[in-house]
Formats: structure tokens, C-alpha cells, sequence
């Protein structure tokens, strides 16, 4: 099905980084996996779901929740991390980045990362796919008060851009993602990833599209 076009062009691109520019949701969850297996935290793909899209605050909690040892969630972030290092020379790009990208480029639109991932992931993400200074602003963890769903990451993008939230194209695919950039008044599309769009996700985005090669052909 073809994507539905936009009435006028935005005056910025507000991008999610994780599932959505980068397929890193699928490292992090084997990562997580291998960490369970190692330290027998019995986690399941299941409850990897329900920390997609939210900030390490909140994801910690839920942690402990099942960890019960006091020092348990630092060993097992300890684990984690490990096992993500040791995937991250393999993370793909996600399908249509570099076309929409170049899109941009020839439209002369801004765009910005807007992520709950720290700048050292973004860093380390761009450099390793050659996408450094293809991004005007990255606004990543530490640089909004609070994070999604919470309008504050979008909105700080758009501040940091100089354009109006609401002449914005926001570009998610995390539920929370969506929340956020919808709250922010946001022009939101949707790409899922690991997570299926549903019935509030299509209230809440101009539509839904399989990837961002649909996100290119909306903007002409």
C-alpha cells in the first residue's frame, strides 16, 4: 500500500535512533538473552518487549523487580553490556536510511536524532556507518528532563533545530516513541520494529509505513 503523502513538506526530520535508523533492538534483545543464560535470570524475549522505547530509569526498575540480590541489576547491566560489545561490530542499518538521508540532502531539510540511548551509542553507531554529520542535532539521554513518553525528547529536537514542534515530521518505531513525538504535536509516522502498530498507534500517527524507503516516497 502506498504511504500517505504530506500536504506540505516539514520544516525538520526528527528521527529515532534504535530500531529505526539501526536494527540494534535485535542486539540488545540477544544480548540481554545471553546475560539471562549466563547469570540464570530466567528473562524471556517477552520482557524484553516491555523495556523497548523507555529510558534506562525506568527500565532499571522493572529489573529489579525480578532481580533480587542488591547489586543483582549491576551485574546483569555489567552482562549485558558485555555481550552487546562483543555483537555491535555486526549492527545493520535499517532498510531505506541511506535513500532518505540523500532525499533530505537534495531537500535541504534538517534533521536530528532524538534518542534514549546515550551520545556515545550515537556516536559509535554513526561512525561505524559512516553517517557522521548527517545529522544537524542528536538529542540523546541526559539532554531533556524527561524522557519518552514524555514530550521532552521531541521537543527538545525542535528547539535544538530552531523549527516549530508542530512543523515537524517525527519518525519512530516503539510505542512509547510514538507517545512521545505525538505529545510533542508532531507530525508522527510509524515504522515498527519489534513492536506491531496498534489500534492507539494509528490514532496517534499520520500513518504507518514498512520502512523508511515509504518514508522517502511521502516526502516526493
Amino acid at each position: 500500500m502506498r504511504p500517505v503523502s504530506l500536504s506540505a513538506l516539514p520544516a525538520a526530520v526528527i528521527f529515532d535512533m534504535d530500531g529505526l535508523l539501526f536494527d540494534s533492538e535485535r542486539l540488545s534483545h540477544h544480548a540481554m538473552m545471553a546475560a539471562s543464560e549466563e547469570l540464570g535470570c530466567g528473562f524471556t524475549t517477552e520482557d524484553f518487549i516491555t523495556l523497548v522505547g523507555r529510558p534506562w530509569s525506568a527500565n532499571r526498575a522493572l529489573l529489579q523487580e525480578r532481580i533480587s540480590s542488591p547489586d543483582g541489576v549491576e551485574m546483569f547491566e555489567t552482562a549485558w553490556d558485555r555481550h552487546l560489545l562483543g555483537m555491535r561490530p555486526a549492527l545493520a542499518l535499517k532498510p531505506g536510511v541511506i535513500d532518505l538521508l540523500a532525499q533530505l540532502d537534495t531537500l535541504g531539510l534538517p534533521r536530528a536524532i532524538c534518542t534514549s540511548s546515550s551520545r556515545s551509542d550515537v556516536d559509535f553507531n554513526l561512525e561505524l556507518h559512516s553517517l557522521d554529520g548527517r545529522f544537524q542535532a542528536i538529542v540523546a539521554a541526559g539532554d531533556y528532563l524527561h524522557g519518552k513518553p514524555a514530550p521532552d525528547p521531541f521537543l527538545r529536537a525542535a528547539e535544538v533545530l530552531g523549527v516549530k514542534p508542530e512543523e515537524c515530521l517525527a519518525l519512530e518505531d516503539s510505542h512509547n516513541g510514538v507517545r512521545s513525538a505525538a505529545a510533542a504535536g508532531m507530525c508522527t509516522v510509524m515504522v515498527p520494529d519489534l513492536l506491531p502498530a496498534t489500534d492507539e498507534m494509528r490514532r496517534l500517527c499520520r500513518c504507518i509505513v514498512p520502512d523508511l524507503h515509504d518514508v522517502r516516497r511521502m516526502l516526493g
